[in-house]
């Protein structure tokens, strides 16, 4: 078993750290008492006790006294005073998880004099666990602190090991921000929908398992997206006139494109 006993705190406790924390719980790797939550909102802490029975502070250093592991899940424009905040707060930690965008490890290990760090990018369908991490360690992540960051990514859905930390920008890019561009295409598609005449829910519906079909249709079938797409456009049809408008208008630059500002970004918050 990943956990035997740890204690585990979350220095931030908005969406990602309570998907983490519903994962943990749900799949029984720790018992509530064992888990503690720091936030700034009094409330939401509340919400979260109320939840799930964890035990909450608005202390950073409170929370990180005495832990085993520390999952920092703050947003990437406080990281830094969190760092300083917690820095000689941690030096017996044993894993330090990070899921901040794009704060590189030795960032996170220079400030918190802790080498035991690793650093993960999971998305929002973790919140169902039907999510995707990818994750790299640095080399004082010792076996054992492995076998339980992957229980911790786990509880969230899928996860990938990356040996080189520069997928963690791309991985940021493509996999974090990607349920925004699904549901800005999700959005385009039932603005569609109702403009042709079909009621909002209906189109929010047509569209909803029409996307949920098609992706569990390509999980199966191993072809690629390619050849998905050419069993459904018939020479001359109504599909084909649907994808000859979409090039035209540039649909795969303009994501390609967004796709790499958001890798831009992710890089420029690292430096």
């Amino acid at each position: 078993m990943a956990f035997n006993g740890e204690k585990i705190a979350f220095v931030g406790a908005g969406v990602m750290g309570e998907a983490m924390i519903k994962g943990l719980l749900s799949q029984e790797l720790l018992p509530a008492e064992n888990i503690v939550a720091a936030d700034p909102r009094r409330e939401h802490l509340q919400t979260l006790q109320d939840r799930y029975k964890i035990q909450i502070t608005t202390d950073n250093r409170e929370a990180a006294r005495g832990v085993d592991a520390l999952v920092l899940s703050v947003k990437p424009q406080v990281m830094g005073a969190v760092l300083a905040e917690l820095c000689g707060q941690v030096d017996a930690v044993q894993l330090i998880v990070s899921i901040v965008a794009g704060v590189p490890l030795n960032t996170i290990a220079d400030s918190l004099r802790n080498g035991r760090v690793l650093r993960s990018m999971p998305n929002t369908p973790g919140q169902i666990g039907r999510g995707i991490t990818v994750w790299t360690a640095s080399p004082e992540v010792r076996a054992e602190q492995r076998a339980q960051a992957e229980a911790l990514l786990g509880a969230l859905g899928e996860h990938i090991y990356a040996a080189d930390e520069r997928f963690l920008d791309m991985a940021t890019a493509l996999s974090g921000s990607g349920p925004a561009y699904v549901f800005m295409f999700m959005e385009a598609l039932v603005d569609s929908g109702v403009h042709m005449g079909f009621a909002r829910r209906d189109a929010e519906k047509l569209v909803t398992q029409t996307l949920l079909g098609s992706v569990l249709y390509a999980q199966q079938s191993g072809l690629h997206p390619a050849e998905l797409r050419n069993q459904v456009t018939s020479p001359g049809g109504t599909t084909a006139a649907a994808l000859h408008e979409m090039e035209k208008g540039g649909l795969r630059t303009v994501l390609s494109e967004g796709v790499w500002a958001a890798y831009r970004r992710s890089q420029d918050l690292g430096s």
